[in-house]
């Protein structure tokens, strides 16, 4: 049986919030959210332009593993704020449907 993206989100969400009571030493995400939010929002950053790099080398399995690091990273902001994947879900389910267009405009300025 293969998991849902959802399921999948909801498990990695469990084991990111547990890490926050983990030991730094033996957990790249406890060390992570022990830094602060400076040092997560800069690997964000970081992924996100490895993202792009990849992207435009054009190797999809080089943009799959780089999507999947910057994935990762933003699960880790945002459990680090409190905020569920399924908060996430949630809007892009509200979005679904709508012109790009329209909900750009429907946008409190």
């Amino acid at each position: 049986m293969s998991a849902t993206a959802s399921d999948i989100l909801a498990r990695l969400a469990e084991t990111l919030e547990s890490r926050k009571q983990a030991d730094p030493q033996s957990s790249y995400v406890a060390k992570l959210y022990g830094k602060g939010l400076d040092a997560i929002l800069k690997k964000v950053a970081e992924e996100a332009a490895e993202t792009i790099m990849a992207a435009k080398d054009g190797v999809r399995e080089k943009i799959i593993y780089e999507t999947a690091d910057l994935w990762f990273h933003s699960l880790v902001l945002l459990a680090r704020e409190g905020i569920h994947p399924g908060e996430i879900l949630n809007e892009l389910a509200r979005r679904e449907g709508l012109s790009g267009l329209a909900e750009k405009a429907s946008r409190p300025e």
